[in-house]
């Protein structure tokens, strides 16, 4: 399974897009602005898109690859979301007046997109994977998801605050490669907290629930770009995979766009 990072900021800036991961070429996690950088025929190949939850650095340019690629599908793009996601796209997005309703359009019977709604805790199987709707502890409805070929799981937390819910299911998977979001440094730790976001203090309290015995990858995503490198910094200094010493106890690097992974 190749997962393709297309963006992982959080926010935007030069080189920096926001979040979205393609998988296998047929599923897009999430539709930030790094979705611009695929071809059309890359759009064209996707089938299915996994929204994490409805804040606009995750959907951004959903409506504008609707409209690239749309006419040219055969079948729907099927977008699948937890209930509160798909009723914030069809009452603030695809409401004819931000963005034309593209479930019904052109027709109620053949449109463009269709929705699906997901569930924490749920597995569907797409593409031959299994994905897995995770917790997530966000201002809005949220999941994260665990996406497996049949062998580990690529793991991605979403936006998400203390999570306790999450690690109790991530700890009884076979976990390749976790994602995990830190979208403000530690002097920013009260507006992490009121956003129901991770600063490297909480992060660190957060993967002392990993499991012992349990090691993977972690990969820090969401940060915002003006503070990347003092949230990576603030990070080291509690945990670091390079150089490894004996106060290392995990394996944290900077996710960027760009980056393909096998799993």
């Amino acid at each position: 399974m190749k997962v393709r990072v297309l963006g992982c900021s959080g926010a935007i800036a030069k080189d920096c897009r926001t979040t979205s991961f393609l998988i296998d070429g047929e599923i897009l996690v999430d539709a930030g602005t790094g979705v611009g950088d695929l071809t059309l025929d890359e759009m064209r190949c996707i089938d299915h898109v996994l929204l994490s939850h409805s804040h606009l650095d995750h959907v951004a340019a959903l409506p504008l690859m609707v409209d690239a690629i749309a006419a040219q599908r055969k079948e729907p793009l099927k977008i699948y979301a937890l209930a509160g996601t798909i009723q914030a796209l069809r009452a603030h997005i695809f409401n004819n007046v931000i963005w034309p309703d593209f479930s019904r359009i052109p027709s109620p019977e053949a449109p463009f997109i269709s929705f699906h709604e997901i569930q924490v805790g749920q597995t569907i199987e797409l593409c031959s994977k299994y994905i897995e709707v995770l917790p997530a502890v966000h201002t809005v409805p949220a999941a994260g998801f665990a996406i497996t070929a049949g062998s580990g799981c690529w793991v991605f937390t979403g936006d998400t605050e203390r999570n306790q819910a999450f690690w109790d299911r991530v700890n009884q998977l076979n976990v390749a490669m976790l994602v995990i979001e830190t979208a403000f440094s530690n002097r920013e730790k009260d507006l992490a907290r009121r956003s129901l976001h991770l600063s490297p203090t909480v992060l660190a309290n957060e993967l002392d629930c990993i499991a012992k015995g349990k090691n993977y990858p972690i990969y820090i995503t969401h940060t915002k770009p003006a503070e990347t490198e003092l949230i990576m910094a603030e990070i080291q200094r509690f945990d670091q995979t390079e150089p490894c010493g004996p106060n290392v106890t995990h394996d944290i690097r900077r996710l960027r766009a760009g980056q393909e992974f096998e799993i």
